[in-house]
């Protein structure tokens, strides 16, 4: 089990932190962050396609072609969380050496847009106090990295529970 959690756990943190390191590139070069989102949560769901990937080659290479509903989201958890682990490394090096204004940058678009969409000065006042807020908690480094886990650990939670469920086999 621990190589096939470790082989698919990889290739899945490979994935996820090289695809962001390319789209924060071409994000931070187009100054386009419309589509950031979709980007991401796309080049999660591809990473953890090795979650079912690896729940599949431990059933039928390892297991007589039989998993429990336990044994396969515990495979598909633990590939989650290596998953999980290069792409937090992998921000938290992005953002502290190449990306410390990413907050504020986030900031400036995020009020623009409410500007745009008609927001009053109350409104922008208190978005701006906010956003200065979280910006001066995401320099914190362990704060930053729970943020970063909660932005990818639930896609890996999901995706290894509805590959469990169609993976078991008793």
């Amino acid at each position: 089990m621990k190589k096939v959690v470790l082989v698919n756990g990889i290739i899945a943190g490979l994935i996820v932190s090289v695809l962001m390191v390319a789209s924060t590139l071409y994000f931070k070069s187009s100054g386009d962050h419309e589509n950031g989102m979709i980007y991401g949560y796309a080049s999660m769901i591809l990473a953890f396609a090795f979650i079912f990937v690896g729940i599949k080659s431990f059933r039928d290479r390892y297991n007589n072609g039989l998993i429990s509903f336990g044994k396969a989201f515990k495979i598909g958890l633990l590939i989650a969380l290596i998953a999980s682990t290069f792409y937090v490394a992998t921000w938290l090096v992005e953002y502290f050496y190449f990306f410390p204004d990413f907050a504020e940058k986030y900031a400036e678009v995020e009020l623009a847009k409410a500007k745009a969409a008609g927001a009053t000065e109350a409104e922008l006042a208190k978005q701006t106090a906010e956003m200065a807020s979280f910006a001066k908690w995401y320099k914190n480094p362990l704060f930053n990295a729970l943020m970063t886990y909660a932005e990818i650990l639930p896609v890996g939670l999901l995706v290894s529970l509805v590959s469990a469920l169609l993976l078991k086999k008793k």
